[in-house]
């Protein structure tokens, strides 16, 4: 089996697929989310025998009905939020934590919700051994969103609900923005990036056709 744990998987990963994909999508231009895709090693966010696909151009199953998105899926839902290194971040779906990671290598603090509570622990005890120190994971209903540290500079989805939470909103700052898919389950769906403006009005705007696991609520 071959060695997935070179830097050049990860450099091989980014050149090909994301800064200069050859199928149409638009490329991912920012160096921040270009540096921390080259640095976060996804092959330790997926299970051990996945571990060899993990710098393939497609999403992997991590356990209990859910999924890690592909590569180029993560870096242009990160760079649709424009993050800055001072910006308080909300994730729903932690999964096995692999866009925590390359969020919390842009932004201040990740706050990060997972439904499936052995996922989050797993999630949390990974994040923990890489020293994303800046990442706080819990078990919990995200389509309730964390109010606790609300308002959010940015919020993502790594899950689709039919239509954009109103509690997801309701905790987005005023110049905020939020990437997540929406439309029916196990069918086609919407990535949409919903900004909130500083008048407190809300655009959205559909960005392509994506496929995603249904965001689960209690």
């Amino acid at each position: 089996m071959a060695n997935v744990n070179q830097p050049s998987d990860r450099d091989r990963m980014v050149d090909t697929q994301i800064q200069d994909p050859h199928d149409g999508r638009p490329p991912v231009v920012d160096h921040a989310v270009l540096r921390a895709m080259r640095k976060v090693p996804r092959h330790l966010f997926v299970p051990q025998e996945h571990q060899y696909l993990a710098y393939e151009d497609r999403p992997l199953p991590i356990g209990y009905g859910q999924t890690i998105s592909q590569p180029y899926i993560v870096a242009i839902m990160t760079e649709l939020l424009q993050l800055a290194s001072e910006h308080r971040v909300l994730e729903v779906g932690t999964g096995s934590g692999y866009q925590a990671a390359v969020l919390a290598e842009i932004a201040g603090d990740v706050y990060s919700v997972e439904i499936v509570e052995p996922l989050a622990m797993l999630a949390r005890e990974r994040l923990a051994a890489l020293d994303y120190d800046n990442v706080t994971v819990r078990a919990g209903d995200g389509y309730l969103g964390w109010p606790e540290y609300a308002p959010y500079d940015a919020i993502i989805a790594a899950a689709a609900p039919r239509d954009v939470p109103q509690s997801l909103l309701d905790q987005l700052k005023p110049g905020g923005r939020m990437v997540l898919p929406v439309g029916p389950a196990w069918r086609t769906q919407m990535l949409k990036l919903v900004a909130r403006h500083s008048d407190g009005s809300i655009t959205r705007d559909d960005i392509m056709a994506v496929g995603f696991v249904p965001m689960i609520t209690n």
